[in-house]
């Protein structure tokens, strides 16, 4: 399934539409002469390559929370509808005079509080009791603190009472505006936000009780090798215990996915074919895990070279990276295939650097790997340039970051350690402590701590 790349509603979703087409046999073609790609190029070629391939579906607001815009959503209602107080406090017409004014007004009748304006014309030289969130009334432009007006005689027959400040700087001091939030008409939330609480919050001000979404971006998964077992299964010494399909799965848990787990899949190129075929029936991507190098025994890269004989596109792309480096890219029928490699680490890398932006994408929102905040190093580290290194680190007590002690990425522990990764650019060199260095959360990489 696919849609438009400017996010406009899926013709697909109408009754009876052709299904859309899926992505173009060439998108993972790199071009000649191209063997280890640096980061930065691999990201923007996914980029490039990409479209969304999840149709479109209306929801309530209450159903819709973590899932991808559709379409432009404009405001049915302004927001704040009229213009009200932003204090509790008096409100009254400004008599352009300076700051350092003493005013003196008499006390209207009544007051004004939210759900219950005052529905006269304020006269000029009054001033009215006005509560935060109340509609201004007519003939008052300017309010004042309560804290800063002080209140005088009774208010009986024998004369009103007065309120008495100091004039405010500027007239409208404390007054929101109608329409300062939104205009009737104005767009609140484009086409692939996310509809976070705060997103919610917006639409329902907007006036809106429902919104087009991206249809949950089908995504089938399954681990790949004969030397795997389950967590909790007795095994020789020479098994693996297969830990990367709980934690991708767990890593595919966004609202606007939902993963299909087809297990493990034995080393045998049937198996494998059938995985992927099933997968691509059955989901809009495909995600494995093992396999994915040139070896003899790395069935999913062959699986897809026959795929790309029967049209589909496969790619080995090597990754100048660390660590990572071989990622199977390709499609079988037309959905897209990521293969990541068989070491937790770098699974967990490859997915959170490449695959979970390209998932986003493919649901409909933005392709946007995570911006790093700069964190200063507080260690060294001898990297050599030519390949970009991700160092699973912690911010320790001093504000510094600390490493994991080894880059292996066979040692898991080390992804529990940390919370999250230092990124060392392709041309850096060594890294010193005291340094500053770009520093990526979980959080900021999607997730939730």
């Amino acid at each position: 399934m696919s849609a438009a790349d400017d996010g406009q509603s899926d013709p697909s979703a109408a009754a009876g539409a052709a299904p859309p087409k899926r992505l173009a046999d060439d998108c993972f073609t790199l071009p000649p002469g191209v063997d280890w790609m640096p980061v930065d190029e691999a990201l923007a070629r996914l980029e490039a390559a990409l479209r969304p391939c999840a149709g479109v579906e209306r929801l309530d607001l209450a159903a819709a929370a973590g899932r991808i815009l559709a379409e432009d959503a404009a405001a049915a209602r302004a927001h704040p509808a009229c213009d009200n107080a932003a204090v509790d406090g008096y409100a009254f017409a400004h008599p352009g005079l300076g700051a350092d004014r003493e005013c003196d007004f008499a006390l209207a009748p009544g007051r004004a509080a939210p759900g219950a304006p005052w529905r006269a014309r304020l006269p000029g030289g009054q001033a009215l009791r006005i509560l935060t969130g109340a509609a201004m009334p007519d003939g008052a432009d300017t309010v004042v603190l309560q804290e800063d007006a002080a209140l005088f005689g009774e208010g009986d027959a024998a004369g009103a009472r007065r309120v008495q400040f100091r004039a405010p700087a500027k007239p409208g001091a404390n007054r929101r505006r109608a329409g300062e939030n939104l205009a009737i008409g104005d767009v609140a939330l484009r086409a692939g936000a996310r509809l976070t609480p705060q997103a919610l919050g917006h639409l329902a001000a907007a006036g809106l009780p429902a919104a087009p979404v991206r249809r949950k971006l089908r995504v089938a998964l399954f681990s790949t090798g004969d030397e795997l077992i389950a967590p909790g299964e007795a095994g020789r010494p020479d098994q693996v215990v297969d830990s990367n399909r709980p934690m991708l799965a767990a890593l595919l848990g966004a609202p606007w996915i939902e993963a299909v787990d087809f297990g493990r899949v034995p080393d045998r190129r049937e198996a494998v074919e059938a995985a992927l075929t099933e997968g691509a029936k059955r989901a809009d991507a495909v995600i494995a895990s093992g396999g994915a190098s040139g070896g003899e025994e790395d069935h999913m890269g062959a699986a897809l070279e026959a795929s790309a004989a029967a049209g589909d596109a496969f790619h080995l792309w090597r990754i100048a990276m660390k660590p990572g480096r071989p990622m199977a890219m390709g499609l079988r029928r037309g959905a897209p295939v990521f293969g990541l490699p068989g070491n937790p680490v770098a699974a967990f890398v490859c997915f959170l650097i490449f695959v979970r932006p390209a998932l986003l994408r493919l649901a409909g929102g933005p392709f946007a790997p995570a911006r790093p905040v700069r964190v200063v190093s507080g260690f060294d580290y001898p990297k050599k340039p030519g390949r970009r290194e991700y160092l699973r680190v912690r911010i320790g007590a001093d504000g510094r970051l600390e490493k994991y002690r080894s880059e292996g990425s066979g040692l898991i522990e080390g992804l529990v350690w940390s919370d999250g990764l230092a990124d060392l650019p392709h041309a850096a060199g060594p890294l010193r402590a005291g340094e500053p260095v770009a520093y990526l959360s979980y959080a900021a990489l999607g997730i939730a701590p």
